[in-house]
């Protein structure tokens, strides 16, 4: 199969990567520089130039390309790095695909999203893909960057919006943090610890990625979150368990906010969320549990 993927290098991308090397698939990466290598390929995403042949005949294109979410302190200028990183490229990506012949379109597209497009104000109830859309910044950011993927769904492409939740990896996003302060003997619950995290281990988002994108009958949103979610307390007491430490230090909110911005509402919203659409599918999840997924993790 060959996989043209933007967003290639970065925390998710280079994991999925990994696994379809492995699985023998041929990788084509959109890249912003010169090329470097055979299978790289340039674009300029804010300029909308993306040459149709690269991604004619692909079998699949997968689009994570975004600045980092949990990268920088949300400013209003890295806010609209945010919105530009996404749905510039995402834009580029599908008036690509449209304006290629019917038969030389790739059948799917893999568009990367976030959990965050649902609205924060259900309390502790759970919710999945039929749930609508929240307010603010990050919701209204989630939205925008799955409507601009409408035009290669609107040419009869199968695109599916990756709906991801907390990614747990040692090598970055939200755990990296959590687990070194935890090391240094200053972790704790943040915030109160009473919201809901929405977590999935990097190997189950990786291998349900690759599921949904070996299935012809899956289209639409897909929640890519564990089967199991938790309140911060117990996440907390979860990491400690793993790392052998205490972790009796509560981190308020305002705390949060100092350090991390705006983002720190974003970081701790109460997000109950499931992945109905991975469970009706049968997806075989190795790490059910916070407990599993953490051990797999941080070992």
């Amino acid at each position: 199969m060959r996989v043209v993927m933007a967003g290639a290098s970065g925390f998710l991308g280079s994991a999925l990567r990994r696994r379809f090397i492995a699985e023998g698939h041929q990788i084509v990466r959109l890249v912003r520089r010169e090329p470097r290598g055979p299978d790289e390929r340039r674009w300029e995403p804010d300029a909308r130039q993306l040459d149709l042949a690269d991604i004619a005949g692909a079998d699949l294109v997968v689009n994570l390309a975004g600045a980092g979410i949990e990268d920088r302190r949300w400013t209003d200028a890295y806010k609209r790095k945010l919105i530009s990183s996404r749905v510039g490229p995402t834009r580029t990506l599908a008036e690509t695909i449209a304006a290629l012949p019917p038969d030389q379109r790739p059948p799917a597209l893999l568009n990367a999203s976030a959990i965050g497009f649902y609205s924060t104000d259900n309390g502790d109830r759970a919710v999945d893909e039929h749930e609508p859309p929240g307010r603010g910044f990050f919701p209204e950011l989630c939205q925008a960057w799955e409507a601009a993927a409408a035009p290669a769904e609107d040419a009869g492409v199968r695109v599916v919006r990756l709906r991801s939740g907390l990614v747990l990896d040692s090598g970055g996003g939200l755990l990296k943090p959590i687990a070194l302060a935890t090391k240094l003997f200053a972790g704790g619950p943040l915030a109160g610890g009473r919201f809901w995290m929405s977590w999935i281990s990097m190997e189950d988002w990786v291998g349900a990625v690759a599921f949904v994108a070996g299935r012809d009958d899956v289209t639409g949103p897909v929640n890519v979150v564990g089967p199991s979610p938790v309140r911060n307390a117990e996440f907390t007491r979860a990491v400690a368990r793993q790392l052998h430490r205490p972790a009796p230090w509560p981190i308020p909110r305002f705390a949060l906010r100092i350090v991390l911005g705006e983002f720190a509402d974003d970081a701790v919203a109460n997000l109950r969320v499931l992945p109905a659409v991975l469970n009706r599918l049968g997806y075989p999840y190795r790490h059910p549990t916070v407990d599993t997924a953490l051990a797999a993790t941080l070992a």
